[in-house]
């Protein structure tokens, strides 16, 4: 009953970097003597940061290029998840039981190299077996791409998208996952998880097993 795979979105899901990344968002805004919401910030959780830095030029009125914003916004939360990565609740025990379990883990991160290098550096170095980042896709989510390529790369271990699960907090990454076939087990945090097929909505991963997951997703 164990999964052929387990693939995990990191921002909000497996850390807890979104208010992070929304106070950085706050503070580059009120820089350039703009106005950021609540409602702008999670308008844009899950988002490739390319399109997220797009929305901050236009709607926040930065004057900077969209690379260059990413740059700030990422320099940022980086020097925050080196001191200390926040892990969300179960996240950091589950990695730990599907890797002694030997079942094939990825990271698809819409987040970039730098950030989801801060990240790693807090873990062994064998817990994922590949690393999906925005900065290395064409199509970032909710396209199925950042799935399809990390299924792709697990494919000879036997991860299957019939029986991987993956784990996202955002209807952005469910939809990239859906998308590519693989049943979702959705964590909310910041922003709210709406019902569908083939997605399991649970309130934390606390407490959950490998042997949990396939069920738990299986489930009408």
């Amino acid at each position: 009953m164990l999964p052929s795979a387990v693939l995990w979105d990191m921002d909000g899901t497996l850390v807890d970097t979104e208010p992070f990344w929304i106070a950085a968002e706050y503070e580059l805004v009120a820089r350039y003597g703009g106005t950021w919401t609540e409602s702008d910030a999670h308008a844009l959780v899950g988002n490739p940061l390319l399109v997220s830095a797009a929305s901050i030029r236009e709607r926040g009125g930065v004057e900077m290029d969209d690379h260059a914003i990413v740059d700030a916004l990422m320099g940022s939360v980086v020097e925050k998840v080196r001191v200390s990565p926040s892990w969300r609740p179960g996240a950091r025990e589950l990695l730990a039981a599907l890797s002694a379990a030997g079942v094939p883990q990825a990271l698809v991160t819409m987040s970039w190299v730098p950030l989801a290098d801060a990240v790693l550096a807090h873990l062994p170095p064998d817990t994922f077996g590949v690393v999906v980042t925005g900065d290395r896709v064409t199509h970032g989510k909710p396209h199925p791409e950042p799935y399809t390529t990390a299924l792709a790369a697990l494919a000879g271990v036997g991860a299957d998208a019939a029986t991987a699960v993956a784990i996202e907090d955002s209807p952005t990454g469910l939809a990239s996952a859906e998308a590519a076939g693989v049943r979702t087990l959705a964590v909310p945090h910041v922003v709210a998880v709406e019902p569908a097929p083939g997605r399991f909505i649970i309130g934390t991963l606390e407490g959950l097993g490998p042997q949990d997951l396939l069920p738990a997703v299986s489930k009408p």
